[in-house]
């Protein structure tokens, strides 16, 4: 199995910045890629973004241009680094692995489970 704890949230205003960080610890062997997700009050959690093994990225259409992913470490530690922030990102952001880059590219999230999460407040 593995575990992930995200960390880095906060509270900021529009067009700030804040780095997500998020660590992978157990079984990160069987991980291929790792995407990060959001979930706004009252609303669906939504992919955000995705990172292979290899070094690929994929960006939610919402967020390109402003947020980048990275990997170090292997597959264990991920980051979000997000710019120009606004109020409609406020959400609760999540790390999660797949087991493909494909399954994450069809955003398949039944492998591994959710973190706790980080709380992203934008304030206007």
């Amino acid at each position: 199995q593995v575990q992930l704890v995200e960390s880095g949230g906060g509270l900021v205003q529009a067009g700030g910045s804040l780095t997500l960080s998020c660590v992978a610890s157990g079984s990160t062997f069987s991980i291929d890629a790792m995407g990060w997700y959001r979930q706004a009050p009252g609303k669906q959690r939504e992919y955000v973004a995705g990172i292979s093994s290899g070094g690929y990225t994929n960006y939610a259409a919402s967020v390109k241009g402003r947020f980048t992913i990275s990997m170090v470490n292997g597959k264990n530690t991920v980051y979000l680094q997000m710019n120009s922030l606004q109020p409609e990102d406020t959400a609760v952001y999540y790390c999660k692995p797949s087991r493909t880059w494909g399954a994450l590219l069809r955003r398949e999230t039944d492998f591994g489970s959710w973190g706790q999460g980080t709380q992203v407040t934008v304030s206007s």
